[in-house]
């Protein structure tokens, strides 16, 4: 079987490492591929699922008895082992399962925790581990965006509460304080080089320093939550996939979905009064306090969207700058 990862992947990965340590780990990729195949007991490769994600290469594949399943080759900057530990953690409720852990290779343990601030963050090659995670299958291609928007949001509320669970003990996953931490300073710097960014950055900043302050939950989050992340499965309607776990508050992982199809928003002439009525919307349906929804959705809204604009991806940093405007 070809293993050309999709263009959407060499594309992203370029973004956020840079291209020539994106170009060294992709040239690598066939190889992790083929060892993490071998590694697992009678895999057998179908085909590469594109377009994909912008972190990973999945293969569908089927082990010895038939079974379908799907594969995942992660940098070890995108720290595969913690996704597995989560994933372990929460074992199918509200999540993708994953497989014997064995049959997928090395997980990429030792690897740097990721940045997802992107400029800065450990180089993909960082490790010679393969970083396979194999999983049970799921229809990659319908997502909760393949929903209206209101009965997504709805789903998506019903499956994120399921993940938030008291954290494993003895843990190594980050907490909300220390990733946002690690955020602002790219969000600094984006600020110092525009300074028209400077009021919408300076209003994050505060936000989250208040939220940091008077934060009192610590459950495992996924991270990452928004509609794409919630695959259509058979054995639940929905289950979440790709988190980049840390602990922390609820109102920090519900802030993404928030911004969901923002561009949606943006285009429509009640953006902004839409925006605001579903940080309500969501926080009541969640039990989750209103205020603190709104200031993660305004500091996760200007830190993707600084981030993006320093990993080239401009329309979609306008995109996240504008959304936080409304805030």
């Amino acid at each position: 079987m070809g293993c050309e990862p999709p263009r959407r992947l060499e594309r992203a990965l370029g973004e956020m490492y840079g291209d020539a340590a994106a170009a060294d780990w992709l040239a690598g990729l066939p190889g992790l591929t083929e060892r993490a195949l071998t590694a697992g007991d009678g895999l057998t490769a179908e085909r590469v699922a594109a377009p994909g994600g912008r972190s990973s290469l999945v293969v569908l594949v089927r082990r010895a008895d038939g079974t379908p399943a799907a594969l995942k080759i992660a940098p070890p900057a995108a720290r595969p082992d913690l996704e597995r530990a989560a994933l372990e953690h929460w074992n199918g409720w509200g999540a993708v399962r994953t497989l014997d852990a064995s049959e997928a290779g090395a997980s990429g343990a030792g690897a740097s925790r990721p940045d997802a601030s992107g400029p800065g963050a450990s180089e993909p090659g960082a490790e010679d581990a393969a970083g396979g995670l194999l999983l049970e299958r799921l229809h990659h291609e319908v997502s909760l965006r393949s929903l209206p928007e209101a009965k997504a949001l709805l789903e998506a509320a019903g499956t994120v509460r399921r993940l938030w669970v008291e954290p494993p003990a003895g843990h190594d996953f980050e907490t909300v304080a220390e990733r946002t931490a690690r955020q602002s300073a790219g969000m600094r710097a984006a600020a110092e080089a525009d300074p028209e960014l400077a009021p919408l950055v300076e209003a994050a900043l505060a936000a989250r320093a208040e939220l940091v302050e008077g934060a009192s939950e610590l459950l495992l989050l996924h991270g990452n939550f928004r509609q794409s992340k919630v695959l259509s499965g058979e054995r639940a309607p929905w289950l979440t996939v790709g988190p980049e776990p840390l602990v922390g508050e609820r109102a920090y992982d519900l802030a993404r979905l928030v911004r969901d199809r923002a561009e949606d928003l943006i285009a429509a002439s009640g953006g902004p009064v839409t925006a605001r009525r579903r940080v309500k919307k969501l926080a009541e349906s969640l039990e989750v306090d209103q205020a603190r929804l709104h200031g993660w959705t305004l500091f996760r809204a200007v830190e993707s969207g600084t981030r993006a604009l320093a990993e080239g991806r401009r329309q979609m940093g306008e995109v996240n700058l504008e959304f936080a405007g409304w805030l």
